[in-house]
């Protein structure tokens, strides 16, 4: 497969390379050490860090408000250590505190806490901000798959994991939550699938459900393209693996402690509207939803998004990219849930990149992300008792400028999957030799079509001639 130099694919890195000699020439230098993997694994890690030092004001001052919020340092890590018992060294999903909740967090997630907190403990003089540090390090190697998947998942273009790596939200909100478990698993579970291995696919997808329950979305558009393109037996196989390990992790804490077990989906169906979301901003506009018809409203919009999407897989000439449409799936999730919290821009990263990995709508998009994540806690702060925040109206209008980017990048993957030649994936810049299927497809990658709306749809060997590896030249950006 033909090594991708984002140079020469992307105008504006084209543009920006000419003070550096200029785009990736076709007689370009064998990579050495600083192979793109390397650059972008030693990016990553400088992001990740440099995220956790910008925390240091709440590190030092106890997490206490109202600096956590000045500071934009706030974290749930060091604060539930203590609210959930784990200071007191309590077994998550087994034991509570008096008078408290169990964790509202699935299994893996619980695991990793109780992990954190008993290396914790043993360190001594045991608090938050250690438990923070313990956690941030556990966490480390799920961002370095999460790195390594990204850009191995389309075939040809490991330069695009670099834009996870520089991630501005990788930066400010990478040490919020406990969100990196679920993020690495899900990466790897779309390379085992582009690599043909729907198994250790399907292990790694129901390892990322039981960490955070948004991964599972991803099995129904994974469904329709196999159907679209008669794989049924691979998704089958991907779909029992899943299963399989997600009851194998939950099971123990179910039968043990069901009532501690189950918080978790109790609490998520419970909760009402809250920071972030579009039900949020409209009840500020005058325009709220009562609460007993929050839930089948929200629901039923995201249950119109995916027929819509089912409707784009099936009526589409050339079957859509596996990443764009999980993309569009969980962007239509998060823009109609009760709750977007700033962490959540963590789980659609990777597959914003993989669908629409062009720098420039990428970084839009990324800034007005960093623009809601400074509003919601300079909102916050403004709740504190004489405090001066953000205004409300304000942090509606930063609510909106979110939606908006989000909607954005949408319309952008939807105009890609109508029109091929508007993929920089399936027709990358620079590179005319190259008509794509779908490089991250897996099995899906060139095969024909079985069931289509469409009767034009081209056949595989419309699609995209085969590489050779005498095509391959080095990888150099």
């Amino acid at each position: 497969m033909t090594e991708v130099a984002p140079t020469r694919t992307d105008p504006d890195l084209a543009a920006g390379s000419e003070w550096l000699g200029g785009p990736a020439g076709h007689h370009r230098a064998i990579a050495g050490f600083f192979s793109p993997l390397t650059v972008i694994l030693l990016t990553g890690t400088v992001m990740y860090w440099l995220g956790v030092v910008r925390t240091v004001p709440c590190i030092v001052n106890g997490w206490s408000s109202p600096d956590r919020y000045e500071h934009l340092c706030y974290s749930d890590i060091p604060i539930l250590y203590s609210l959930r018992g784990l200071a007191d060294g309590l077994v998550p999903y087994l034991e509570w505190p008096a008078g408290g909740n169990p964790l509202e967090y699935p299994v893996l997630i619980g695991m990793l806490m109780g992990v954190s907190a008993w290396i914790t403990g043993w360190l001594g003089d045991a608090n938050g901000g250690d438990f923070y540090i313990v956690t941030m390090v556990l966490a480390f190697p799920f961002f370095l798959a999460a790195l390594v998947a990204t850009a191995r998942t389309n075939k040809g273009r490991t330069w695009d994991g670099l834009l996870l790596a520089l991630a501005p939200s990788v930066f400010l909100a990478g040490t919020i939550n406990w969100d990196w478990p679920a993020i690495g698993l899900t990466a790897l579970a779309l390379w085992a699938w582009s690599a043909k291995r729907p198994g250790w696919a399907g292990i790694a997808l129901g390892l990322a459900i039981a960490a955070k329950f948004y991964p599972v979305l991803l099995l129904g558009p994974l469904f329709v393209l196999c159907w679209r393109a008669g794989k049924l037996r691979y998704w089958l196989i991907t779909l029992g693996a899943a299963a399989g390990t997600w009851f194998a992790v939950n099971l123990p804490f179910a039968v043990l402690n069901f009532e501690g077990w189950s918080y978790f989906f109790r609490f998520s169906a419970d909760r009402g509207q809250d920071f972030g979301s579009v039900w949020l901003a409209l009840q500020t506009a005058g325009l709220g939803i009562p609460a007993d018809i929050l839930n089948p409203l929200a629901t039923g919009l995201f249950a119109l998004c995916c027929l819509g999407i089912l409707a784009l897989i099936l009526l589409a000439r050339q079957r859509p990219r596996m990443v764009q449409v999980m993309f569009l799936v969980l962007a239509a999730f998060l823009l109609t849930n009760k709750v977007y919290s700033p962490q959540f821009v963590l789980w659609l990263l990777p597959l914003a990149i993989l669908a629409r990995p062009r720098w420039r709508d990428i970084m839009w998009w990324q800034a007005a992300e960093v623009i809601y994540f400074v509003a919601i806690w300079w909102y916050l702060l403004g709740l504190e008792p004489e405090n001066k925040g953000l205004p409300e109206p304000w942090y509606a209008a930063a609510i909106a400028v979110h939606l908006v980017a989000t909607l954005v990048l949408v319309i952008l993957v939807i105009r890609d999957i109508l029109k091929a030649e508007n993929d920089p994936v399936r027709r990358p810049p620079g590179y005319p030799e190259l008509h794509l299927d779908d490089p991250s497809g897996g099995c899906l990658d060139e095969a024909p079509d079985v069931f289509t709306l469409r009767r034009d749809a081209p056949q595989a060997q419309e699609l995209a001639p085969a590489q050779t590896e005498s095509q391959t030249p080095a990888s150099q950006a």
